[in-house]
């Protein structure tokens, strides 16, 4: 690495250490793109808004607005990249502010589906190249030449026939005044300088060191602090004492609103040892449900003849009844809590005029909305403002946090902050439903799949299938269909919704049918997708060979079906491929024997999800969302006895550890299709890449998560 001067400087920080040691520090984000908390208001101020997107100043600063909520995804930085690769910025001259809601100037202001970069792929070049064309009509005019004969670079505006340049700080007021294009020209994909590097997350720097961008650091002057008991699922609040609440240092009050009871202080600690001193009296409003009634019920709904048909292909009868071979097998996944490092919070300040709110959310139209229905005024009333997320996993895609701040606020007439405890995240939240899975498949006797049944059981789901998610198409005889059970315990989006747990499912039994049919788990796969394409049965709503590319690109990385381990024998590799969110993910999972026992080493991953805007950022995303499937996989659970979960903290509900995360090897199908999710697509293949490994390990099948309580999974680490 090579250092200017005043870099040298900031990297060799001398001083003495406490124990008389030497300290060495230095400016690692000295390049970055500065971020800032949300104040749209002191730009305009000082500079010239180009478009709902960017405004430059005359010291050359940009500052580029990102609008969609940032839950840990990099959109805060993703989005600005995009807009100044057609500006043609200078980065390091580039500041990122989150912007508020303000759904006229940026329509979709969501963090969930991985639909923010399609959403906004478009929009924000078109942001930058109007901006940039602007520029340049601006220096031509200063230079009386034609735009035509100027070009832009890093930051400047240059006529190379005069050899003369122009900041864009020092054009921006003249720019700003520029009618824009109704239409405008956007760069080639072979011409980007900046989307598909390595750029550091903007706010990094904060996040380090601990400044100011969560929700809960949110705080006002005169704020109180609240925290909730909330029922049981299938409870109703009868009568409560705040005796003992009331008499604790710092209490305001203990209120009760809709089933809950909220108490009231000067700080978190304080209610929280009031909340804890509540004597409540609950009474049965409704079923109380336990985790042996769901098993119950799976049964039922399995073996129903009341289900709802999703997609049906070809005589399915026939095809079973003519099978040579008929393969069956059955999984189930569990509910599971989505557990952000962030508990939930929110601040709200019910006034007279309106309503203010500040905090984590992923979709803050609706906590808008919600909060104008509630207080029966209309939606303009309402202000909200955006802080980083630590974490939402589909959790923070509902208001009702947003909605007890604002009642709390209201009915204290005073500015509040709700905050959750860990244990009110796990308990009170709104859980992944559980599902189980019936498979069936007919072979005939060329090892041929010519049948193909499934039926998703679900608890809170709908449907707990995507029918036409691969192999519907490359099946001549399908059917799909799903039953649902209407359950107290509420449910909702987990990352990668339905497609977490059927993918698992789906791809570890296709592994089951491989098995069966003597072939490659691999080829099986490409032998259906050339079926899918030669002779398509209904609808074919994937990308066949954006599908066909990442399989190839994994097997090749992977080495797949070739490797050896020090000792001369096959590694054990599984294999896993998945449609989500627009996006196509192939993975292997790699697991060894260690001292009699298998161990996941590694996990090759291929993505193709169109255009990488942000190489690290990209990479991270996929290594997270493996982390987060094989964890989940391997040991998440949450099980319920009479309505009550009875996993309330980290110390009973077991995640994966440090020491247990595999080395990942990502790579990215290179095109220059219009970039596709990335949030979420690499969970969904993870579980069962690392199922079928261990079963090539060991002979045994794990059908069922978390795979660390199966009796065929004992001892494995």
């Amino acid at each position: 690495m090579t250092l200017s001067k005043s870099s040298r400087r900031n990297f060799l920080k001398i001083a003495t250490a406490a124990g008389g040691g030497l300290l060495l520090g230095f400016n690692w984000s000295e390049s970055d793109a500065a971020s800032v908390i949300v104040n749209p208001n002191s730009v305009a101020a000082t500079g010239s808004e180009f478009n709902s997107y960017l405004s430059i100043s005359p010291e050359g600063v940009i500052t580029i607005f990102s609008p969609n909520p940032e839950v840990g995804q990099g959109i805060k930085t993703a989005f600005p990249i995009i807009v100044a690769e057609e500006l043609d910025a200078d980065w390091k001259k580039v500041v990122v502010e989150q912007a508020p809601l303000d759904t006229k100037k940026f329509e979709r202001q969501v963090a969930g589906g991985s639909g923010s970069i399609p959403h906004s792929w478009q929009r924000l070049r078109k942001a930058g190249a109007t901006a940039r064309y602007m520029l340049l009509e601006a220096g031509a005019k200063r230079w009386s030449v034609s735009a035509s004969e100027c070009s832009t670079e890093k930051g400047f505006v240059i006529h190379k026939g005069s050899n003369r340049r122009l900041s864009y700080g020092e054009l921006a007021s003249e720019a700003a005044k520029v009618t824009a294009p109704t239409d405008v020209k956007l760069k080639e994909i072979k011409d980007f300088k900046l989307i598909g590097s390595t750029v550091k997350n903007v706010d990094n720097p904060k996040i380090i060191t601990g400044k100011s961008l969560f929700g809960l650091d949110v705080y006002r002057e005169g704020m109180l602090f609240a925290m909730i008991q909330r029922p049981a699922f299938g409870y109703k609040l009868k009568s409560v004492d705040a005796k003992a609440a009331k008499a604790i240092s710092g209490i305001v009050d203990v209120v009760t609103f809709d089933n809950n009871v909220a108490v009231v202080g000067k700080s978190t600690w304080q209610v929280k040892k009031a909340k804890d001193a509540l004597k409540i009296d609950w009474e049965k409003a409704d079923v109380l449900e336990s985790t042996a009634d769901h098993n119950r019920l799976f049964k039922e709904m399995l073996d129903s003849s009341d289900a709802t048909v999703r997609r049906k292909d070809g005589d399915v009868d026939s095809a079973f009844k003519n099978a040579a071979k008929v393969v069956k097998a059955e999984y189930q996944c569990p509910f599971l809590p989505h557990n952000p490092l962030e508990p939930m919070n929110f601040f709200a300040h019910v006034r007279e005029d309106g309503a203010e709110l500040i905090g984590p959310t992923q979709t803050p139209e609706l906590a808008r909305n919600e909060t104008a229905k509630l207080l029966g005024i209309t939606p303009d009333k309402v202000s909200v403002e955006l802080t980083r997320m630590g974490g939402g996993f589909g959790r923070r895609l509902k208001a009702d946090y947003v909605i007890e701040a604002v009642q709390v606020s209201k009915l204290m007439k005073a500015p509040v902050k709700v905050v959750w405890s860990r244990e009110d995240d796990m308990t009170g939240g709104s859980y992944r439903p559980a599902v189980r899975y019936r498979f069936e498949a007919a072979l005939d006797s060329q090892g041929n799949m010519i049948g193909y049944k499934l039926r998703g059981a679900s608890i809170n789901a709908g449907n707990a299938t995507r029918e036409d998610n691969f192999p519907s198409g490359a099946v001549d005889n399908l059917l799909i269909d799903s039953v649902d059970h209407k359950s107290p315990i509420t449910t909702g989006p987990w990352r990668a919704p339905i497609t977490n747990f059927l993918a698992f499912a789906e791809q570890a039994f296709l592994d089951e049918v491989a098995q069966a049919a003597d072939k490659d788990p691999v080829q099986f796969r490409l032998e259906l997708l050339e079926k899918a394409k030669q002779k398509p049965v209904g609808a074919i709503k994937y990308d066949i060979d954006r599908m066909k590319g990442v399989i190839e690109l994994a097997a090749e990385k992977s080495g797949w079906g070739k490797k050896k381990g020090p000792d001369g024998k096959p590694v054990a590799q599984g294999f896993s491929v998945y449609f989500s969110h627009r996006s196509y993910v192939a993975q292997v999972g790699e697991v060894v024997m260690q001292k009699g026992k298998p161990v996941l080493q590694k996990v090759y991953s291929a993505a193709d999800c169109g255009v990488v805007i942000n190489q690290s950022g990209s990479e991270q995303q996929v290594r997270g969302c493996i982390v987060d499937g094989i964890g989940h996989a391997m040991y998440g659970n949450i099980t319920f006895k009479n309505g009550m979960p009875e996993q309330k903290n980290f110390n009973d509900y077991r995640l994966i550890r440090l020491n247990e995360i595999p080395e990942v090897e990502v790579h990215f199908v290179k095109n220059e299709i219009e970039p596709t999710g990335l949030g979420e697509p690499s969970l969904p293949p993870a579980g069962a890449a690392v199922a079928n490994a261990i079963f090539k390990a060991t002979g045994k099948r794990l059908r069922s998560q978390p795979f660390a309580l199966q009796e065929e999974f004992k001892g494995v680490s």
